[in-house]
């Protein structure tokens, strides 16, 4: 069972939509934790959580400006920290087109970083973000994401004998989180039509609740190398269209430089290392440093069938329109709350 209580944690990313709500969650079921360090280049963001959390109020909590391209600085970040959780990245795809060099700067160049920095330090345990974007991808930050998955893996294979871990969790769009699409068909509401893409387009979709969960579960549980899918239902672009504008006119616009018609998150090429743990799926990797059987026994793991492959267009599970709506409400109920602390 995990306890974070008396440990030091690092969120690298820490004033986004997930590193928010990480800290609530933190701060909640373990509030004997020793430290927690927010760790982001945006100044701005870093004062406006502060006024949410104080460090006069919450005495764990640490605002530490660095960027992850920033190797000293990222590695003085980690000096006595015992978990790393690292979601600082460069994500909209469409930016991401026209500054790749950027992109892979901050994606990659900033996964290297946080591989080493944790070797030098004392870090037992790193948590990497991924994306659905990253499977079998069409895009820049798709490939550059691809990459970070497979660096934090196979840190594993170099780690020597340190009491050090790297893991990786790959879920796709977070319902309401920063530059997702229900902010913004909220904001384009006003104006009587909504922009689509394709019609056809679908994606998967977590709530900020069962991201967190399953961050925890893989600092819990990953005994290093292992990618984590989630079991999450897919909705129709269409559908959020209805449910947040049931009045609005639907524009189709065409799709985005390197956005797909439907995201995958595991592909029928990964399907040879992939189990089914019940409530995730996990990619092994090819050569894990610990005992295969072991870990089937352990965990009650169970193979995927040969080819199989998790899309969002051809999954067995769909948010319906109402669903959706529900969902929209709860999160500008969150928004309203949030805006009046």
């Amino acid at each position: 069972m995990l306890d974070l209580n008396s440990k030091s944690i690092l969120i690298t990313g820490g004033t986004g939509s997930l590193g928010k709500a990480l800290t609530k969650e933190i701060f909640s079921k373990w509030p004997g934790v020793k430290r927690l360090v927010i760790y982001s280049r945006d100044e701005q963001k870093q004062y406006q959580m502060a006024l949410q959390y104080p460090e006069s109020k919450y005495e764990a909590i640490r605002y530490f400006i660095g960027d992850v391209r920033d190797y000293n600085r990222l590695k003085r970040a980690f000096e006595n920290i015992d978990y790393v959780i690292h979601a600082a990245a460069m994500k909209h795809v469409h930016i991401a087109e026209y500054n790749p060099d950027e992109c892979v700067k901050t994606n990659i160049g900033g996964a290297e970083n946080v591989i080493r920095a944790a070797m030098e330090t004392k870090v037992k345990n790193v948590v990497a973000l991924s994306t659905d974007k990253a499977c079998a991808p069409i895009n820049l930050y798709g490939a550059t994401k691809l990459a970070s998955d497979k660096l934090f893996i196979a840190a594993n294979n170099i780690k020597g004998d340190r009491d050090l871990k790297y893991s990786v969790v790959r879920y796709g769009n977070v319902m309401g989180s920063n530059g997702s699409v229900m902010p913004f068909f909220l904001k384009k509401r006003k104006e009587g039509v909504l922009p689509i893409t394709d019609p056809n387009m679908t994606r998967f979709n977590i709530s900020l609740s069962g991201g967190v969960e399953m961050v925890l579960h893989a600092l819990d549980t990953a005994w290093g190398g292992e990618l984590f899918v989630p079991k999450i239902p897919s909705y129709r672009i269409t559908d959020v269209a209805s449910a947040i504008g049931p009045d609005c006119k639907q524009e189709i616009v065409g799709i985005r430089p390197g956005e797909k018609v439907h995201e995958e998150m595991i592909t029928a090429s990964d399907s040879f290392t992939t189990y089914d743990l019940g409530k995730y799926y996990v990619i092994l990797p090819q050569q894990p440093v610990w005992s295969l059987p072991d870990f089937i026994k352990n965990f009650s793991a169970v193979k995927v069938a040969t080819g199989f492959s998790y899309t969002s267009g051809e999954n067995s599970e769909w948010l319906t329109v109402p669903e959706l709506a529900k969902l929209v409400a709860e999160h500008v109920e969150q928004e309203d709350a949030a805006g009046n602390n």
